[in-house]
């Protein structure tokens, strides 16, 4: 509640101090509702707002033929404020994004006080030569590609099953990113990052080691939106972007590296080495988009275990996954997705193979900023009792 207050006296303050103080800009909805530039050129500040309504109903297949068993929620799925811009000079950028849903907030324990998690992103980005840039704060990972790109930019409801179990999301810690051009507009980007190793918004300490990842792109046909969902731009030309990242999470304590359960034991907590592998692409050309993704996860000793050997129940999700979708867009900006995701856990974690099958349909009327998407999956289990079927329609606005 205190923290609700605060953010409507901040609202307020900086909505009267820009009209007061500032040349305020003009702009356009799907860009902010306000851009402003100080009269001195000191700072810049963009201010967003964004919402997703969602929909769901899913089922267990049935092996009678009675679907009455079918559950349906509705939700406001993301409510969020984004903050960005530049301070002292343009060389030197901010973001901000606050959280405001319950899903957004969600994960709160004992080890980060209980507290819920309003901020996403509080970083800094310092173009301090040339071509480099160095992040400090709390932002996404450099990490697979589908994490990275925006939940308000994916051309389908939401990320596929691939992201949910292997993603390394976002922490607080550096980042040091470079880009350069080979010629020919074949470029080149790269990106390491260290952080704390337990995900966002840790309030105190260091339960386990620190995280560190790297990340290598090459774009071999020039620069282009390879980090947005759907070809808006109906390339004239092939556009392709490969990306491979390398995640080591020293002495990791949760189940999924930065997230899931920590992994508690009778001396604390149960701590081992956790290494994931990323390698994806985007592709898109006269409409045509197309995004792969596949994701390893190894770790030192997969299992929790107490002082004494045994087993604590907890584990690592361990094994491999794979993405792969293609979709196209009509001139009536209208667009249609297919999806394919195989999850494949280690043999000692789960003896079955999840392959999830996905139709999407997308509306764009403001490209990503004003837009409704609806798509129906089919997972597989390999046993026919719980394969499921689940349709969702989202609704997505953003100023």
């Amino acid at each position: 509640m205190k923290f609700q207050k605060s953010l409507i006296v901040i609202l307020i303050l900086m909505t009267s101090f820009t009209a007061q103080a500032q040349d305020v800009t003009e702009s356009k909805f799907g860009k902010g509702l306000f851009n402003t530039v100080a009269k001195d050129s000191s700072y810049s500040a963009n201010f967003t707002v964004r919402m997703q309504s969602l929909f769901t109903s899913d089922w267990d297949i049935p092996e009678t033929g009675d679907w009455s068993d079918a559950e349906t929620n509705m939700m406001v799925r993301r409510a969020r404020l984004k903050f960005k811009g530049f301070a002292y000079s343009p060389k030197l950028k901010y973001k901000i994004e606050l959280g405001l849903s319950n899903r957004d907030i969600s994960g709160g324990s004992e080890f980060t006080s209980d507290a819920p998690r309003y901020i996403l992103d509080a970083v800094v980005m310092w173009n301090f030569y040339e071509n480099f840039e160095l992040w400090v704060g709390q932002t996404k990972l450099p990490g697979n590609r589908e994490r990275v790109i925006s939940s308000g930019s994916l051309e389908t409801v939401d990320r596929s099953l691939l992201n949910s179990r292997f993603n390394i999301d976002r922490e607080t810690g550096l980042q040091l990113r470079h880009s350069f051009d080979l010629g020919n507009d074949f470029i080149v980007r790269e990106a390491v990052s260290v952080s704390q190793g337990e995900g966002r918004n840790i309030t105190s300490g260091n339960l386990g080691g620190h995280h560190y990842v790297g990340r290598l792109e090459v774009l071999p046909f020039g620069d282009f939106d390879d980090y947005s969902g759907a070809d808006f731009a109906r390339e004239e030309t092939p556009k392709l972007a490969v990306g491979a990242s390398y995640s080591f999470n020293n002495d990791a304590v949760k189940t999924r590296s930065t997230a899931g359960s920590y992994m508690e034991n009778d001396e604390g907590f149960f701590k081992t080495d956790v290494s994931t592998f990323f390698l994806d692409a985007m592709f898109k050309y006269k409409g045509i988009s197309m995004m792969g993704e596949y994701a390893h996860r190894s770790a030192d000793n997969a299992f929790a275990r107490n002082s004494d050997g045994s087993l604590t129940g907890d584990e690592v999700n361990i094994g491999d996954a794979l993405n792969l979708q293609a979709g196209y867009l009509f001139p009536n900006n209208y667009q249609i997705v297919g999806r394919y995701t195989s999850i494949d856990l280690d043999d000692q974690i789960s003896n079955v193979v999840e392959n999830q099958y996905t139709l999407a349909l997308s509306k764009y009327i403001v490209k990503h900023k004003l837009k409704v998407q609806t798509d129906l999956s089919y997972t597989d289990l390999n046993r026919n009792f719980n394969d499921g079927l689940l349709y969702r329609l989202q609704f997505e606005l953003q100023f």
